[in-house]
């Protein structure tokens, strides 16, 4: 049996109509851009834009809150997965103030 070009006939992920990360990106404001290129955690286009509206209703708007806020998730994120990879210890868990 030939292949269809282009599709992998074999996988049983469902397909996402109209899912392009790319546009998605490109989509984000300027200073949301900026922010994920120097990112600890690869955030999805989609997950980070929901963030970042969460963010900016709780700060009434302000843009430079909101990624303060933003940076603030990620690093109680990163702190959470290095306390439960490498203990409380690390210096990743340090200045957070997470709890096991």
């Amino acid at each position: 049996m030939p292949a269809v070009k282009g599709r992998n006939l074999r996988s049983t992920l469902k397909r996402r109509a109209g899912h392009n990360p790319m546009r998605e990106f490109d989509a984000l404001p300027a200073e949301l851009r900026q922010w994920l290129h120097s990112a600890a955690l690869p955030w999805s286009p989609r997950s980070v834009r929901r963030l970042w509206a969460k963010a900016l209703g709780s700060t009434g708007g302000d843009r430079a809150k909101a990624l303060a806020a933003i940076a603030r998730v990620e690093a109680g994120l990163v702190a959470r997965d290095a306390r439960r990879i490498w203990g409380a210890g690390h210096p990743a868990c340090g200045e957070n103030g997470l709890t096991g």
